[in-house]
């Protein structure tokens, strides 16, 4: 089973110097095939393959010399990461890849091979770079594959190593619908499952959004390329980042609460990107992370050994009774509370809702007792 490794590192400011010149060279080399292979197929009606970018890079270091000072299977694995992202886009319809910027947030580059990890000393031997400091908190055990080295935009230093621990994937435990949980997400409460508890909405981004609305005007009112202006950029960088990192421990405590003490887990599929173009939600949408979550759950499920259940994403759960099965068609969105007219029950919407989605996944399995 493949499970990667992130360690923070701490490079001197020469082997800063020499990371920095591994991730331009590897953008450079990205955003220079991607333009060849646009012009091949607009002019001639050719489709370049990985193998053909690669055999162009020895002309190409010849054009620019710097990039002989960078890892070659670093730039060969640029290519790679394109062709890729190409597969992505005709098989998945991801989206047509995109040229990359500097101005990225995160910039990273591969490593796909000799490189060496030593436990004892804390230190990441990696090519034409030398022996990074890195604190290795946790030992692994297996077969690496390739490493990811990458910046944030505070400075902060990573490396991701992807192991193959030779474990085989858990097969998934048996389930009933009593060891089934629904999970119905939202706005007022994150989360509210189907046994009636209610998991409320952090919202670290609008409890931030002051301090970040006082760090931005601060930035704009710097002179362009001055020193002020790159310490206020930097001062704003890690309010963002500390944003980010409360809501990836939250997510990832609720994750792997929920994975641990369930058999099953359903959820809804939602179209996040269709509903981010209500601009009246779409800073609550993005600030909730409902995709970070049910990746999370996706993962981890597959872990240990659970099951994820799945239901569509026009299935009315809100809008159903679930006693009598039903359906309230005039249901608004401000509605909170509904009482079913057939059978009188007064219903909580997302509690009715999660309850629905797990007798819908249920049904499904084709499972009894719901």
């Amino acid at each position: 089973m493949l499970q990667a490794y992130k360690y923070r590192m701490y490079p001197t400011q020469a082997q800063i110097q020499l990371l920095m010149r591994h991730i331009h060279a590897c953008r450079f080399v990205y955003n220079h095939s991607l333009e060849q292979k646009i012009r091949a197929y607009e002019q001639n009606g050719q489709r370049l393959s990985c193998f053909d970018l690669n055999s162009q890079l020895p002309t190409l270091k010849t054009e620019y010399p710097w990039l002989a000072d960078v890892n070659s299977q670093s730039l060969q694995y640029a290519n790679r990461n394109l062709d890729n992202a190409f597969t992505r886009f005709f098989r998945e319809k991801k989206g047509f890849p995109k040229f990359k910027s500097k101005k990225n947030p995160v910039q990273s580059f591969q490593v796909p091979q000799h490189y060496r990890v030593e436990f004892e000393s804390n230190r990441v031997k990696l090519p034409k770079i030398g022996d990074v400091k890195t604190k290795l908190h946790r030992v692994f055990a297996g077969k690496m594959k390739y490493a990811t080295v990458s910046v944030t935009s505070t400075g902060k230093w990573f490396i991701s190593i992807l192991v193959d621990d030779e474990w085989v994937e858990p097969t998934p435990v048996p389930f009933t619908s009593e060891t089934t949980i629904g999970i119905d997400v939202g706005l007022p409460d994150f989360a509210t499952f189907s046994t009636g508890e209610k998991i409320e909405n952090p919202r670290y981004l609008k409890d931030s959004l002051q301090r970040l609305k006082v760090l931005q005007r601060r930035v704009s009112r710097k002179i362009k390329g001055s020193k002020n202006r790159q310490k206020a950029i930097l001062n704003l960088a890690r309010c963002h980042e500390k944003v980010a990192n409360q809501r990836n421990d939250f997510l990832h405590k609720l994750s792997y609460q929920v994975v641990s003490e369930n058999q099953a887990i359903a959820v809804e599929s939602l179209n996040v990107a269709g509903m981010q173009k209500n601009h009246k939600l779409a800073r609550s949408i993005n600030d909730v992370s409902w995709s970070t979550f049910f990746t999370m759950l996706d993962y981890k499920c597959r872990k240990y050994g659970k099951t994820l259940l799945k239901i569509g994403q026009f299935d009315p759960s809100s809008k159903i009774c679930n006693c009598c099965g039903y359906i309230n068609r005039d249901l608004k969105l401000s509605d909170r509370e509904w009482t079913c007219p057939d059978c009188g029950t007064v219903h909580d919407r997302d509690i009715n809702a999660a309850i629905n989605i797990k007798k819908f996944a249920v049904q499904e399995q084709n499972l009894v007792g719901v």
